[in-house]
């Protein structure tokens, strides 16, 4: 990955600008005498971190907070902000127990650091974690850093501690009616030990923990002065773009029009690097237009390379392949004899579902700007959803040590899990290999067409279903068998013997009451780029089960609704919830009916369990021109307890829009290889004009552990729609996306 061939001009130029950048922020605050809890410059901050392994992430406040003498807070999140709304949630949480009211914090991402390690040792934001994983952490930072104020202001006012209070940003002391703001004594704090016990807010007192505090970052993002990855600048840096190989696993040959494209205006440079060509030039417009003149002789992959995808592979291939496996696979979750109660059923029903695979689409093309300092430092300013796992991998491509390589987060132009460390889905390896070659600061952007040849991809899958129902139409036995490769194998490794999880949840660990169950997986390794997107396995295999489970109670006569509640009788949390999203949608009316309008409409419902919350949803839907209106969703979520019930509501939006984007349009489709969509054009993706009325309940069932809500909106929206579709059209979708089928309704 290291090696890299060059041409053109200026290929070995040496740094002119080594300098390091210290923010505007980062000065101001040094410069003040605020109570400045780690602000250093950046190449010495990473070593002084590295150096304390000793630490315990989340308790330094020195690593979080800076108190500003206008007792304004600069807080270093542990987690990157992608439009979830996690600033502000981080806000609402540390400021509750500060005594600091959240529009009064400035929050920027904090760098890569032991301190920052809050989800299970690691870092990552994603899988709904951010929040319900660092709840506890960051109230006690709050409550210790408070703490410490009141103790300096206890000494400057020559006072007991115990005769003092706080109100929103200053100390109190009622006995006089002295006060001192946060700012005038955040240096006397920040010289006393960080407490090791201390007092949280009953939640009844809670000021704007479970509150609807609007949203940090719009009037940034609105106005425009939101600086991205994409639109980040240094001094004298070249700009780059790259034309990768048609297949994953080819590298560059021979450059037939070399001489031509290293004469074009603005060029500087030509290079080879692994499975890609780059030029750099004085504009990236210029960069793009020479790149894509290259005419390139690609070779095919060498003797072992990793995932090299086959110059016949066809993703329609594929799937027939999926959908013809008929073996048990490895069993994930047994319960009672599912095979035996299959054998004695009454009734048994059989189905296999499908769905493709999916690209992330997110607004903001990949980036990646790379700057090699003269003190050896390397620079990165990158979209990432996990700063040390970025840091340790570009340390590995730079082949220098961790320490040494500085990453400035950004806020991400879109999210959905493409900024993971996937192997061939990030720019940065390439600008650092740029940068170095070049001997100037590198800003890399992939145009579109790079993009969505070498986004790391949703994978394809398949299940197979068989339920067993007894005289009475009531389920006994159900036996489901996905079929596919996770990501989660597929990135960390896996195990013959053992089943990846991301395979399988959304459908085992249902709660619904069906004696005999058993789920399994069966591996086939996928020739594609797989990876992580929005909400994972859960974002398929709910649409698989829950859709499933409706023809389950369409073979027993039985009404779905009415059979999810009988199956949750045991399941009070579940049952109040499917009762909230009934009684939210007006009451249950599977349909068809004629609405208001005078076109024919149906309803249908699902549940789904994932990231620790609990969801139910119903879509309403119809049809015009043979393809599928939804005109109303309404979800019923329940995360146990909530920080801000807009974000939960605009979460649970967004996610409908991907959910119905994906059920009804979205899918890549690979022709000998490779992609035949390379822009928007060839993905169609959810318009504004079919976007949903979406209807939000929040359900505070006070369960533990705290759920996510990033991601839990989205798995039920697919087998919704496609329920409903199934009662208006009496056609069953089991294959994805809905736009290839042509719907006809029941009196059409």
């Amino acid at each position: 990955m290291n090696e890299m061939t060059t041409t053109g001009v200026g290929a070995t130029a040496r740094p002119a600008d080594g300098l390091l950048n210290l923010s505007r922020r980062g000065f101001l605050g040094a410069a003040a005498g605020a109570l400045i809890l780690g602000v250093n410059l950046p190449g010495g901050r990473a070593r002084a971190q590295a150096a304390a392994p000793a630490i315990v992430p989340g308790t330094r406040v020195s690593a979080f907070l800076e108190i500003r003498p206008d007792s304004t807070v600069l807080f270093r999140s542990a987690f990157i902000e992608g439009g979830q709304g996690i600033f502000t949630a981080m806000a609402q949480i540390v400021g509750e127990e500060l005594d600091v009211d959240p529009t009064h914090f400035v929050i920027e991402c904090a760098p890569p650091g032991p301190d920052y390690l809050l989800t299970g040792g690691g870092r990552f934001t994603g899988g709904s974690m951010s929040v319900r994983m660092s709840y506890d952490a960051m109230r006690k930072l709050g409550a210790s850093a408070r703490q410490m104020l009141l103790q300096a202001a206890a000494t400057q006012m020559n006072v007991s501690i115990s005769e003092l209070t706080t109100e929103p940003g200053r100390v109190v002391h009622a006995g006089s009616g002295r006060t001192l703001p946060f700012g005038e004594i955040a240096d006397k704090a920040a010289g006393l030990p960080v407490p090791t016990d201390v007092v949280l807010r009953k939640s009844s007192d809670f000021r704007w923990i479970g509150k609807s505090v609007p949203r940090l970052d719009v009037r940034d993002k609105s106005t425009g002065k939101v600086n991205y990855s994409i639109d980040q600048k240094v001094d004298g840096m070249l700009l780059a773009a790259v034309q990768h190989s048609p297949r994953l696993g080819g590298e560059p040959g021979a450059l037939a029009n070399q001489a031509e494209v290293t004469a074009m205006q603005g060029v500087h440079s030509i290079h080879k690097l692994p499975g890609a060509v780059a030029v750099l030039a004085d504009s990236w417009w210029r960069a793009r237009r020479a790149v894509e003149t290259l005419q390139v002789i690609w070779s095919e992959p060498a003797a072992g390379t990793a995932h090299p995808m086959p110059a016949d592979f066809s993703s329609e291939a594929h799937m027939e392949k999926l959908k013809a496996i008929s073996e048990a696979g490895v069993a994930f979750e047994t319960v009672g004899d599912a095979a035996a109660a299959l054998g004695s059923a009454a009734t048994v029903i059989e189905a296999t579902y499908d769905a493709p695979y999916l690209v992330h689409g997110q607004l903001e093309p990949p980036s990646a700007l790379v700057r090699w300092n003269e003190d050896g430092t390397l620079e990165m300013w990158i979209p990432n959803q996990a700063p040390e796992m970025f840091q340790g991998d570009a340390a590995k491509v730079a082949g220098i040590p961790p320490e040494k390589v500085i990453v400035h987060s950004q806020i991400l132009g879109g999210f959905f899990g493409r900024h993971f460390l996937y192997p061939a889905s990030n720019p940065y390896p390439q600008a650092i290999l740029l940068s170095k070659a070049a001997g100037r600061p590198v800003k890399l952007i992939w145009s579109r067409e790079e993009e969505f040849l070498r986004d790391t991809l949703r994978p394809m899958a398949a299940a197979r279903f068989r339920a067993g129902l007894d005289a009475s139409g009531l389920p006994v036995a159900l036996s489901a068998v996905t079929i596919g490769e996770g990501p989660v194998g597929r990135l960390f490794g896996r195990q013959p013997d053992k089943v990846d999880g991301s395979t399988v949840e959304g459908i085992a660990g249902k709660v619904y009451a069906i004696p005999n169950r058993r789920v399994g997986q069966f591996h086939v390794d996928d020739p594609a780029m797989i990876g992580f997107w929005r909400s994972v396995g859960h974002s398929m295999n709910d649409f698989f089960y829950e859709t499933f489970f409706d023809e389950m109670a369409d073979a027993g006569k039985q009404d779905p609704f009415e059979l999810r509640l009988r199956l949750l009788a045991e399941s009070p949390r579940h049952k109040t919830l499917l009762q909230a999203v009934v009684d939210l949608s007006g009451g249950w009316k599977r349909g068809p009916f004629t609405a208001d309008d005078g076109t024919m409409r149906a309803r249908g419902i699902a549940m789904a369990s994932p990231f620790a919350s609990e969801v139910a949803t119903i879509a309403e839907v119809s049809l015009r021109d043979g393809e599928v209106v939804v005109h109303d969703v309404w979800v019923a979520i329940d995360p146990g307890s909530i920080v801000n019930p807009a974000v939960i509501d605009a979460q649970i939006a967004s996610a409908v829009a991907l959910g119905l984007s994906s059920a009804l349009l979205e899918q890549v489709v690979y022709v000998d290889g490779i992609p035949q969509a390379r822009n928007y054009d060839g993905y169609p993706i959810l318009t504004p004009d079919r976007m949903p009325r979406v209807h939000v309940r929040i359900v505070e069932s006070g369960a533990t552990p705290m759920g996510g809500v990033g991601e839990p909106g989205l798995p039920g929206v697919p087998p919704a729609v496609a329920n409903a579709v199934a009662v208006l059209t009496g056609q069953r979708v089991r294959s994805l996306p809905m736009s290839k089928t042509v719907f006809k309704g029941l009196n059409g």
